[in-house]
């Protein structure tokens, strides 16, 4: 039997968290229309979790640390609104789903995810 396709959306290829990982730090750009005007808006953070994969419910969840009070968004895979996601650290984490980070210091949690030196190096060698 053929499969029947429930979505017959154009923005249901456009994937822009694909491949990232929990642990990483990442910095999405979003559009946010206010009026009649457009303005792209950066949250960076590190991905706390990924839900459902590439499915059309998927999700991210970035979370950051804001004047001291931490600051989670949980944004869908396939929202139309992403302008692009930036990698800015690669980190090897033990888990898939980072809840205690919650309840840790800034210290604790640069001592809990491993930083991926070839990612590093690599960024830098970019930048020369």
């Amino acid at each position: 039997m053929d499969k029947i396709q429930l979505f017959q959306s154009k923005n249901l290829r456009q994937n822009k968290f694909e491949g990232l990982k929990s642990g990483w730090t990442v910095k999405v750009y979003q559009k946010i229309k206010e009026s009649e005007k457009t303005r792209t808006q950066a949250f960076e953070g590190i991905i706390i979790a990924r839900k459902h994969g590439a499915q059309a419910g998927g999700t991210v969840t970035v979370r950051k640390v804001s004047g001291g009070i931490g600051v989670e968004k949980t944004f869908p895979v396939f929202l139309p609104t992403i302008a692009k996601v930036e990698v800015i650290r690669k980190s090897k984490v033990r888990r898939s789903k980072l809840y205690y980070l919650r309840d840790k210091t800034a210290k604790e949690i640069r001592r809990k995810t491993k930083i991926d030196t070839s990612v590093q190096t690599e960024k830098l060698e970019k930048t020369e």
